[in-house]
């Protein structure tokens, strides 16, 4: 008996199971879909079809065969009935000629078999017309065709049952053109099986959208269209297009429309808060369907030893980095006349025990002593010109009690909004972390992942804009008794220092090719994710050269 409740499989998703397991999998169960620019072309081609009036689609849908279909068009050709199938690229080159790929022949087939269940009538033939070469192939429907299209259908009810996903492609040339591969990183996981293999990186190098701050008190964030209206107290109003956002944060007491925050959640911009002192407060993004991807999480993450083995690579990165800023930061200079050397002592003893630890809790105090001897060294990186009121005392959180704690404060949480909004497009749940314990509205994973890029997306520009003299004592903080905060030129200059940050490429020291930090906080979370998913071995392998 039929499940008159399962949901239909369209034609599409069994051109993706022809072409990659992998990829059905990401697109039809975990619902993951990345429009890159092969993707936006091939729209562009059926909008052309549909306005030069070679476009007749037809919907069909059958329970019984478990499917659901849209052809592209429908022809009478010698009193036969064909179905045609409109393609951007090329052809499959054989010794016969031109012909299907595999992928397109399945899709093919199933629009074939709905249609002959629909009208009772046998479709003897189907067509593929390949745009770039402008070769139409004519694919005979046969019973051997009929009979793949139904074992495909088979193969992807079992695979829907499933919260593993398979195995990467064996065929490497596959991944090449797949719009996916950002997510499944198959280079990546050939090179942890493979530790000798050089990575082809199909990981975006960078996100051409820009971030969006909102800094005026007052500030009314609206739609128009596709479009963020920028309505200020004082001042004119500005647009911006969606497509060219990325996030939207509001600093202070400004204010957005429900129907903005609608257009910001189709459109996959995350919208983040902050307090006008710049305490982080959270952010919001439409809903996403990350069941599989939280379950495997869960699960993964109620096991001690996983919690443990991720923890301790999680310090030791934190920490290496620590240790080679402070050496790179006085890199020839007299490191016993500026103090540095217990501190220096204190770290390396600290790194050295972490291989060793059992516990989180062993770890948690590893960390605080590696950290203690850090931020006793910082002040005397800082050089002598600047001046003294400028120099960190220490490390001072709630409330910063000298500027440049409120430099680090500030990008810490500027650095959280990043790690979210990143923990949220890879679909995991922010609440569930394997190191911090839940004890802020901060998500403890969130807090896990800040730990790789302190050193570097803070303290270091941080430190080098003090060094440089960019930031002005009166212009560019405000004193409330021992608290300093940012002002509002503040703000905007260091906002500015950490988005420039986050746009600097980094060479990856394991996958050895280049992004730009915020790629590389998106690829660690996706690391993580391989870490409880079969394919280990590149998680926290950051370290400064």
């Amino acid at each position: 008996m039929e499940d008159s409740h399962r949901p239909l499989l369209s034609a599409m998703a069994l051109h993706a199971l022809a072409y990659c397991e992998r990829l059905f999998y990401l697109e039809e169960v975990e619902r993951i879909r990345i429009a890159d620019d092969r993707v936006y072309a091939g729209r562009r081609l059926h909008e052309s079809l549909e306005e030069d009036g070679e476009w007749s689609q037809h919907v069909l849908e059958s329970a019984e065969l478990g499917l659901r279909g849209k052809v592209d068009a429908l022809r009478r050709r010698d009193g036969r009935l064909i179905p045609y199938e409109h393609k951007r690229g090329l052809p499959l080159h054989q010794e016969e000629g031109p012909s299907a790929w595999p992928s397109d022949r399945l899709q093919l087939g199933a629009y074939a078999v709905l249609l002959e269940e629909a009208l009772q009538e046998e479709i003897p033939e189907g067509r593929v017309r390949y745009h770039a070469a402008n070769t139409l192939v004519k694919l005979p429907i046969d019973a051997k065709l009929r009979e793949e299209v139904r074992a495909a259908v088979h193969r992807a009810e079992e695979l829907r049952c499933r919260t593993e996903r398979p195995a990467i492609t064996d065929n490497e040339r596959l991944c090449v053109r797949c719009s996916l591969a950002p997510v499944c990183l198959p280079e990546e996981t050939r090179k942890s099986q493979d530790p000798k293999r050089e990575v082809t990186r199909l990981f975006p190098g960078d996100d051409d959208r820009q971030p969006l701050h909102v800094l005026g008190h007052g500030t009314r964030v609206g739609r128009r269209g596709y479009e963020l209206k920028l309505e200020p107290l004082e001042g004119d109003i500005t647009t911006e297009p969606i497509r060219r956002i990325r996030s939207v944060t509001l600093h202070g007491y400004s204010s957005m429309s429900a129907q903005a925050l609608d257009l910001c959640a189709r459109q996959g911009v995350a919208v983040h808060w902050f307090r006008p002192g710049g305490q982080y407060v959270g952010s919001f993004s439409g809903e996403d369907a990350a069941v599989q991807r939280r379950i495997r999480q869960y699960e993964a993450l109620r096991q001690t030893g996983l919690r443990v083995r991720l923890a301790r690579l999680l310090v030791a990165s934190k920490a290496e980095q620590q240790l080679r800023f402070v050496l790179r930061s006085s890199r020839g200079r007299d490191r016993t006349s500026l103090g540095l050397d217990d501190s220096i002592k204190q770290m390396r003893t600290g790194i050295s025990s972490i291989s060793r630890a059992t516990d989180t809790e062993t770890l948690l105090g590893l960390e605080g002593w590696v950290a203690k001897a850090y931020f006793s060294a910082l002040p005397k990186l800082v050089v002598e010109r600047v001046p003294f009121e400028m120099h960190p005392k220490g490390r001072s959180r709630r409330p910063p009690k000298d500027p440049f704690n409120a430099l680090l404060s500030f990008g810490y949480g500027m650095l959280l909004r990043e790690v979210v909004q990143s923990i949220r497009s890879v679909g995991l749940d922010g609440a569930f972390g394997f190191y911090h314990q839940p004890r802020s509205s901060a998500p403890p994973l969130a807090l896990d992942l800040i730990e790789l890029f302190r050193v570097t997306c803070v303290d270091m520009p941080v430190l080098a804009a003090v060094n440089r003299g960019h930031f002005d004592l009166e212009k560019h903080f405000e004193q409330a008794g021992e608290q300093f905060w940012l002002s509002k030129d503040g703000r905007r200059k260091a906002i500015a220092l950490f988005e420039q940050r986050l746009a600097d490429r980094w060479r990856h020291p394991v996958l050895e090719y280049s992004l730009s930090y915020r790629r590389a906080i998106e690829l660690e979370v996706r690391l993580l994710e391989k870490e409880w998913s079969g394919e280990a071995g590149l998680f926290a392998r950051m370290r400064l050269r």
